[in-house]
């Protein structure tokens, strides 16, 4: 593969550093490059110094691109990519790692970025935009905030002015507006409410679908320590910024990542490339500062060291660009984290010189650290030069923070140039907060937060109330739950059992938590185990209920334990009690895992299955199911990804739900309506249809001697089961073993009882199927056999 990056500064030289190391790259051309790149490697990396990424170059840079048989396009800067370089490329046919012009206007128009923040409700600071110099005034004039002026057009990362007095918002304003000191981008200004807190800088992988973020990033722009003195463009960086914990990360992917991602896609503009999100801490939640469309600079320098080896970036890239992001893995390395300073020109980032000879010791470099070059030139006797303001950088990675902060100042002293000029506190922020929380690490400094628990209780408490019944009054929120037999109408305890049972959903929980419908499998939890109680001729009594997640989200966690009160409402029995845990680091962020444990009752004279009473003849019955139910998911989400449907696409079985929806639709729990049959000692025997189908789990009921003769003409095989046949090309043997096939649960019934059983399942509004009978069984012979299958696909 040949790849053609565009720019020349520090962010190419890392890209191009990483890119050219994958076994898949066969060159690197860099438009126009600088002195880093042209050594990064004599055999891949080549600069194309006659090229830079301007307007006036875009037909040559085409022309370049077909001649060298260019793969894939990584434009650096964010000019070129506003200036629509992206479709040059895609025209020729050639993919490009980089968002389309309109995409890119989320950088080249704060006005675009704010006005689509606020239609997609993505947390951001009050604001107003202006054209008009005398209208921006009077706003100025009656606003009772702080502001932040920015220019709204692109001014090189220095177009915001951050004023603490009216009289210098105003004096802001004019420098902007009629002073032009950021020429055309201020023509238009937004003028914003200033915001309190520490910044981070999120950069999203994304290929208009799918995304991933890289470890969260702290830059520092102001020139001077102590954050003091003029905005550059960034004097170094530090990642994963220890401000930015597991709880706030998942807030920020699932309130401001997410929403931008598919907020852009569905307005028209999905958005392939990097996405930058700046973003501040408040002490009301994360907000989003700005939107870049490409890598940061220096937090590109920062966080790429963090890859592992095997992550292939120059693969990672095109499938970005050929929207297929989920078909490669982007791993980073564990417990580790980086730090970049930046060494500038004296003088930066006002006036300063150039033609500087650099030295770089590179035999003293330490291990796992790095050299960016951004402002370099090489010469054609080979020295480096200084060609900018910020001219070079050290990146180190280490295990700790303060080692890959001292790691980066020790190669910072390998690096030598006339009047050089660094910072000597990055990541002072980061170890300021350690400093005040040295005296004691709190249980929320772990990620766990024991009032968001006490919330989550109080929240659901009427919800489990609903649950009552007689025996208990599932109250929630003390050590147990208690439960009185007697007042459950079970007077004779000697002639009495208690059944137990346990279970969880299994992996439709990760459907739940793609889709982010959380509901209904609280109800799947509570139906896997109650109807597994029934089997047994047992009347489900309780319910406890277990959720564990990294993180606690109170309204994920609600809408679960929601379901699980409706399944138990649904199947008679009390909620009255559970665990929820929070355990940072077990659980990625967004997910979760459940399990449920039912306990019921049964008379000793109606436990079933009653072996010794059955005989060939006996007659199945079969209860409609609601669908796949809660098994076999590990296939289904394996043809889902065979044949390439999003899951809020249209379900391809049922038009007026998305697949989401469709495939999401809980288990149907067949408690209440089976009880009235047992209590008139009906039934023979019972068979809950889970993983295993038809097949496995009837004979599980039978004694040994007897067989199951299934005819699956007795009913219409509902269309999604169909449909995952078709798709998937399942085997007749597989599909049968695995899922329902439209049957929940089989009931084995005397041929004289069939028509009482049949009318009180009716009045139940339960959907019956005579589906076969029993025979007898020969000893090599299975437990089940299912004939007439040619209605299944």
């Amino acid at each position: 593969m040949n790849i053609l990056v565009l720019g020349n500064g520090g962010r190419e030289h890392a890209l191009v550093w990483r890119l050219a190391q994958s076994a898949s790259v066969e060159k690197v051309y860099v438009a126009p490059g600088n002195g880093g790149t042209a050594s990064v490697s004599e055999s891949k990396v080549v600069n194309v110094p006659e090229l830079s990424p301007a307007l006036e170059n875009f037909e040559k840079l085409g022309q370049f691109a077909l001649e060298k048989g260019i793969n894939l396009v990584v434009p650096g800067p964010e000019q070129p990519l506003i200036d629509g370089v992206s479709e040059v490329f895609r025209k020729i046919g050639i993919p490009v790692f980089g968002p389309s012009y309109k995409a890119a206007d989320f950088e080249g128009s704060k006005t675009v970025s704010k006005n689509f923040m606020a239609k997609h409700n993505i947390p951001t600071a009050d604001y107003a935009s202006f054209s008009d110099y005398e209208e921006a005034k009077k706003y100025l004039d009656v606003v009772n905030h702080n502001v932040v002026v920015k220019a709204d057009g692109v001014a090189a990362g220095k177009g915001v002015l951050i004023p603490t007095t009216k009289q210098e918002a105003h004096d802001a304003l004019k420098t902007v507006m009629v002073e032009s000191q950021f020429g055309s981008a201020g023509d238009s200004v937004v003028i914003e409410e200033f915001l309190e807190g520490d910044e981070i800088s999120i950069l999203t992988i994304s290929d208009g679908y799918s995304y991933y973020n890289f470890p969260p990033a702290q830059d520092h722009k102001r020139v001077g320590e102590n954050d003091t003195g003029l905005n550059t463009g960034g004097m170094g960086a530090y990642a994963p910024a220890p401000v930015a914990t597991p709880k706030i990360l998942q807030q920020i992917d699932s309130e401001i990542i997410k929403p931008s991602i598919d907020g852009m896609r569905r307005d028209g503009v999905p958005f392939v490339g990097v996405l930058f999100t700046g973003i501040i801490l408040t002490k009301n939640g994360p907000k989003v500062l700005e939107y870049n469309v490409r890598f940061g600079d220096p937090e590109t320098q920062t966080v790429l060291p963090l890859l592992t080896e095997d992550t292939d970036l120059a693969q990672v890239f095109l499938a970005a660009a050929e929207h297929r992001l989920d078909s490669v893995e982007i791993k980073i390395k564990e417990n580790s984290y980086a730090t970049t300073v930046v060494l500038a020109a004296g003088g930066y980032p006002e006036s300063y010189a150039k033609g500087d000879e650099i030295t770089i010791d590179e035999k003293s470099l330490p291990s796992e650290s790095y050299v960016f070059h951004a402002g370099t030139a090489k010469k054609d006797d080979g020295s480096i030069v200084t060609a900018g303001g910020r001219v070079i950088a050290a990146s180190a990675v280490a295990p700790t923070l303060r080692e890959a902060v001292d790691k980066a100042y020790q190669a910072v002293e390998c690096i030598k140039f006339k009047n050089r000029y660094f910072r000597k506190d990055i990541a002072h922020r980061a170890f300021k907060a350690a400093d005040q929380n040295a005296n004691g690490i709190t249980y929320a400094d772990s990620g766990v937060s024991v009032d968001n628990g006490n919330l989550f209780v109080q929240k659901i408490k009427d919800k489990v109330k609903s649950t009552r019944r007689a025996g208990a009054d599932s109250d929630i929120g003390g050590f147990g739950g208690l439960f009185d037999l007697k007042k459950a109408g079970y007077d004779d305890i000697a002639d009495t059992l208690l059944v137990a049972a346990t279970d969880g959903v299994g992996t439709k929980l990760i459907i739940a938590q793609e889709t982010n419908i959380h509901d209904t499998v609280g109800i799947d939890l509570v139906a896997m185990n109650v109807n597994d109680l029934v089997v047994q001729g047992a009347e489900p009594l309780f319910f406890l209920d277990y959720f564990a997640t990294g993180a606690l989200d109170i309204k994920i966690a609600s809408d679960f334990v929601s379901g699980v009160a409706d399944g138990c409402i649904q199947s008679g029995c009390a909620l009255v009690g559970g665990e929820t845990s929070e355990m940072p680091g077990m659980y990625p962020a967004g997910h979760y895992d459940t399990n449920g444990t039912a306990v019921g009752a049964v008379r000793k004279s109606d436990i079933l299955p009653k072996i010794n009473d059955m005989e060939a003849g006996n007659v199945l019955l079969g209860l409609a199911s609601d669908g796949v139910h809660s098994n076999g998911f590990s296939l289904v989400r394996r043809i889902i990804e065979h044949v390439g449907l999003a899951w809020d696409a249209e379900c391809p079985w049922s038009s007026k739900k998305t697949l989401g929806e469709g495939i999401l639709v809980p288990t149907r729990i067949y408690v209440k309506q089976l009880l009235p049959s047992i209590r008139e000692k009906l039934l023979l025997g019972l068979a809950h249809i889970t993983g295993g189908g038809l097949i496995e789990n009837i004979p599980r009921a039978l004694p040994s001697h007897l067989q199951a003769k299934v005819d699956m003409s007795a009913w219409e095989v509902p269309q999604v089961f169909k449909w995952f046949g078709k798709a998937g090309n399942v085997p007749l043997e597989d599909i049968l073993k695995t899922f329902n096939m439209g049957v929940g649960m089989v009931l084995i019934v005397k041929k004289e009882n069939v028509a009482r059983v049949k009318e009180l399942l009716t009045e139940a509004n339960e959907t019956v199927y005579e589906i076969g009978s029993l025979v007898p069984r020969g000893k090599s012979q299975p437990g089940c056999v299912v004939e007439n299958t040619f209605n299944l696909y």
